[in-house]
């Protein structure tokens, strides 16, 4: 075993993100410890301690979260537990232990309204309920004394689990015609760059304690994103804009979500990739393992 091998506990392994990290962590000297719910319950506060210490974990990845936006307006008890309960425990484990977290966070921190890109230090003022919890978790980090990495993301896809990219694709092979809503702007994020990102910091040691903003380059509305998809996998599936207010929703989503990712690109030297590069890649995967 290398003797400057670190121990790292990822959460929510099985996820969009941990999965994408386990791919590109497949050939590190570190040790990862990739676990889910089944492996180890972060709403257990006794348990994560435990898993912390016996393991000598120096590095813990949260991946896990309630990302169900709509759900957690109903099930606000569930949302706070993995969102913030859990959280809390994590950077409670983090402190004890002296270990580094790196937390993920999301871009529903903040209330949508802005008209320029958003940075760290811009005012969170969450309003439903995910982006309540989601902050809620975030303070919980901030008042742990953990070392700590916060990174908020937004839009993320996948070849994994359910997002937007692999129902689009669905949609758009059964169907002749989508209404897809053209007034909210973000950017989206392919989980593997993002999962990359974090696997840089940990393999060169770039712990710089802070909160960070990541997702792939560029603007776009989801009716942008939906268009974008069609292209690239070749669907002729016709694409029409169409307000969010024609989808009524529990939730209001922000309108305006981009993140600003100067600080990523400054202080860990990180480069991010342009959205519409990302999506080929993986659609070219996702057509590769023959995936919808």
């Amino acid at each position: 075993m290398d003797g400057n091998a670190e121990n790292i506990l990822v959460t929510g392994g099985n996820g969009q993100l941990g999965t994408s990290l386990r791919k590109v962590a497949a050939e590190s000297a570190d040790n990862y410890f990739f676990t889910d719910v089944a492996e180890l319950d972060i709403t257990d506060k006794e348990a994560v301690g435990t898993f912390v210490a016996a393991k000598n974990i120096s590095v813990i990845v949260n991946c896990a979260a309630y990302t169900n936006v709509d759900g957690a307006e109903e099930d606000k008890e569930r949302a706070d537990l993995l969102n913030n309960v859990a959280v809390a425990n994590l950077a409670c484990a983090a402190a004890a232990a002296g270990a580094l977290l790196i937390h993920v966070s999301t871009d529903y921190v903040f209330d949508g309204e802005a008209c320029v890109p958003y940075k760290e230090e811009d005012e969170a003022m969450p309003y439903s309920v995910y982006g309540i919890t989601k902050r809620r978790g975030e303070e919980a980090v901030l008042r742990s004394g953990c070392r700590y990495m916060i990174f908020r993301t937004a839009w993320l896809y996948s070849e994994y689990g359910k997002n937007f990219v692999k129902t689009m694709r669905s949609l758009m092979s059964a169907r002749k015609s989508l209404n897809v809503v053209f007034d909210q702007a973000g950017t989206p994020t392919y989980a593997a760059d993002l999962a990359m990102a974090i696997y840089d910091v940990i393999e060169k040691r770039k712990y710089e304690p802070g909160i960070y903003h990541y997702s792939n380059e560029g603007v776009c509305s989801w009716y942008d994103f939906a268009k974008e998809i069609a292209v690239s996998s070749g669907y002729g599936c016709g694409i029409e804009p169409c307000h969010s207010s024609e989808f009524p929703s529990k939730v209001r989503r922000p309108h305006y979500s981009v993140l600003d990712k100067t600080k990523v690109k400054k202080v860990l030297g990180v480069k991010v990739p342009y959205w519409k590069d990302s999506l080929k890649i993986c659609i070219e995967n996702l057509e590769k393992n023959n995936q919808a």
